[in-house]
């Protein structure tokens, strides 16, 4: 078993409305100093097997199919 996280992000320059709404919330709770909120996925996956180099492959596949909008977002893949 092959664990994996998936790490999506919105990629630079693209409005991040629910990152903003994060920074001002966060404002009117009394937290200072922070700035430039960005939000984003995490997904926890277990991958049958023990060949890292097929798994890594098919999260790309699943990122580039799914997980991720990759006009708009970035993503990594992190094994363990």
């Amino acid at each position: 078993m092959i664990k994996a996280r998936v790490t999506v992000t919105l990629k630079n320059g693209v409005l991040d409305p629910q990152g903003k709404a994060i920074e001002g919330a966060l404002g009117a709770l009394g937290f200072e100093g922070i700035g430039q909120v960005r939000q984003g996925k995490v997904f926890d996956l277990e991958v049958v097997g023990t060949d890292k180099a097929k798994a890594e492959a098919d999260l790309k596949a699943m990122c580039e199919k799914l997980l991720a909008n990759t006009v708009i977002e970035n993503y990594t893949i992190a094994l363990a």
